[in-house]
């Protein structure tokens, strides 16, 4: 009866390591895994190879490298699924990129997928970036052989997703325009700039290379590629440097891909639902800042688009503006997200005064500030000011705000401003009330504190 019970009992155990992809030795094929390779390789240079890695939501953590031919003998494929395909850029280091693990696993649990991880790092791996960049034509042509074998096979385009990093976002691109644009999605994460700022649309990245194209910026300064090159651009804090990644050179690596890498890591965080990052329709990231872009009437009844997986909920108004440029502020560390507020005051001042406003919101003991402080504010007589304020906390029960208007004045006597009216509307968080006060006597460079008051009581 033991022995029975103990041979169900590891029966049960291989059906479980086999759902969830884990191996057991002679149980199943040896996984396939990425390229692995070094420094002195990408001295020496190396040669194209792409190589295909297919990953199921069975088996999220078991690649299977997958041939050109004969794609309906493969039995780990299934062309009626939907695929998305994961293109890496350049590898000065030749090393597997770290984060290729987990955009598979993210990807496999959005809906159940071919996820395809597309490893060209032989020929990404050359110390001469020039040399990687004419690769991204070959590794185009060969990954749209792929594909249009997969169309023979009963595959539609539409299904298709090609998710491209830096050189990868080309590349994705390039594969597009091979397919006359019937690809369904690219997503570019950070493409790239070096030898690609200034190429037409037919060297780069552009809306035509798919049904719906959309990119994420986030070092527009250095290793990213200026200007629009989707049906939507997401700029995350105005598309250049990013919060916490170093500003010396003494920093070593960090200092060269942190702002670049960014993209990778706030997608990562926006697939794993755990910050909700909304961009917001603006000219610039400075009118942004301003307060002017907080409202996304173009997408009503929807939300403001969010950066992540699925965009259904806006193509549609995506594709008939054409192309749409949004804006959104984030934090240094996961989970990345701010808390926004819009905040509209009126002053009453009997002189004209310029300077920044300090915010903080408490709840209890604890407390978090907004610094609006990217240019100095107009503050004169009988004048409505629209300010966004973001934190990177979100307090849920605010009993308590302060306040400091700093203008720079250190001698002489310290002018005071009075707020006829101040309110506070929570950004993305409709199920908030907004908070309002009125009548609040502020002394420059002095912090005054007020409970807030629901609006509808004034």
């Amino acid at each position: 009866m033991e022995a029975r019970r103990l041979k169900s009992l590891l029966l049960l155990l291989g059906v479980l390591k086999f759902c969830s992809g884990q191996e057991t030795s002679g149980e199943r094929e040896p996984c396939d895994d990425f390229t692995d390779l070094d420094l002195s390789h990408c001295l020496v240079g190396t040669s194209l190879a792409v190589r295909l890695l297919l990953y199921t939501r069975l088996s999220p953590s078991c690649g299977r490298e997958l041939r050109h031919q004969h794609l309906s003998a493969q039995p780990h494929l299934n062309l009626s699924r939907p695929t998305a395909f994961v293109i890496h850029g350049y590898r000065p280091t030749g090393a597997p990129p770290v984060w290729i693990d987990h955009i598979v696993r993210l990807l496999a649990e959005q809906r159940d997928m071919n996820v395809i991880v597309v490893d060209w790092n032989q020929g990404a791996a050359n110390l001469n970036y020039f040399t990687a960049v004419t690769y991204t034509r070959e590794a185009a042509h060969n990954l749209t052989a792929f594909i249009l074998a997969m169309q023979e096979g009963g595959a539609s385009l539409g299904s298709l997703h090609l998710i491209g990093v830096s050189l990868g976002a080309h590349l994705a691109g390039f594969v597009g325009a091979n397919l006359k644009g019937r690809i369904g999605r690219i997503t570019g994460l950070d493409p790239a700039g070096p030898m690609f700022t200034g190429a037409g649309p037919d060297d780069r990245l552009d809306p035509t290379d798919a049904e719906l194209v959309d990119v994420l910026h986030t070092d527009m300064n250095s290793f990213g590629l200026r200007g629009q090159h989707g049906h939507i651009d997401f700029y995350a804090n105005g598309g250049a440097d990013q919060p916490g990644c170093p500003r010396s050179i003494f920093s070593g690596k960090s200092y060269f891909v942190c702002d670049h890498q960014r993209s990778v890591f706030l997608y990562l965080c926006a697939l794993n639902r755990t910050c909700r990052l909304s961009g917001y329709p603006c000219a610039s990231y400075s009118d942004f800042l301003d307060g002017r872009c907080l409202q996304c009437e173009a997408f009503r009844p929807a939300s403001c688009p969010l950066l992540g997986y699925d965009l259904s909920e806006w193509k549609e108004v995506l594709l008939q503006l054409g192309q749409t440029k949004v804006f959104f502020s984030t934090t240094a560390a996961p989970p990345y997200r701010k808390l926004s507020y819009r905040v509209d005051m009126v002053t009453w001042n009997q002189y004209l005064r310029w300077g920044v406003v300090y915010i903080r919101l408490h709840s209890g003991k604890t407390f978090t500030e907004a610094r609006v402080d990217h240019k100095r504010l107009r503050l004169e007589q009988y004048t409505s000011t629209r300010l966004l304020a973001q934190f990177d906390e979100d307090l849920q029960n605010v009993h308590k705000i302060s306040m400091r208007i700093v203008t720079g004045n250190v001698i002489g006597p310290r002018y005071k401003i009075r707020l006829l009216r101040i309110r506070f509307t929570p950004l993305e968080r409709p199920d908030r009330p907004q908070m309002c006060r009125f009548d609040i006597i502020v002394e420059e460079n002095t912090e005054v504190t007020f409970r807030p008051l629901p609006c509808e009581l004034r």
